[in-house]
């Protein structure tokens, strides 16, 4: 004998075996993007994630825009999101990791816009100082030094 299930029994299954892979994708979404607005008391912001992966982050891009070496391990997709309303004059992003080998990569808006960062002057953790931020979405990688080396790292954007 054939066991018949109705349409709402499949609903009823495969939707409460994806809710809690939606939440958790929308925390993960949440958690990592973040808005800074030029006019407005939000010209900062601090998040925090976790280094590491076996993705070679050079595969973004060998060199940014001013010919620094773009490199490092990561996750194949961004850690976060900033997003910009208004024109910065000046940004700085800081990597802090507690001593791990740190970089960092800040694409866009658009696909030759990239900024890459690492540790300089004895300073393990990553960098990116610049001006003349434009308005958009930007994706930030912040990555290790050596493939899947797992480091918790807090990451601060300030004028």
């Amino acid at each position: 004998m054939r066991k018949f299930y109705s349409p709402i029994y499949w609903f009823l299954i495969t939707g409460l075996t994806l809710i809690p892979a939606i939440a958790t994708l929308a925390q993960r979404l949440n958690q990592d993007h973040f808005v800074l607005a030029v006019d407005s008391s939000q010209t900062s912001a601090m998040v925090t994630g976790s280094t590491g992966g076996g993705y070679s982050l050079a595969s973004i891009n060998n060199r940014d825009r001013y010919g620094n070496p773009c490199m490092g391990y990561g996750d194949p997709e961004p850690d976060h999101i900033m997003i910009l309303k208004g024109e910065f004059s000046q940004l700085s992003l800081k990597v802090n990791s507690r001593g791990s080998d740190t970089t960092l990569i800040v694409k866009g808006p658009g696909k030759n816009n990239i900024r890459c960062g690492f540790g300089k002057n004895n300073q393990r953790d990553a960098i990116v100082q610049d001006s003349r931020w434009r308005s958009g979405e930007y994706q930030i990688w912040v990555g290790s030094v050596s493939p899947n080396q797992r480091s918790g790292y807090r990451l601060s954007v300030q004028q």
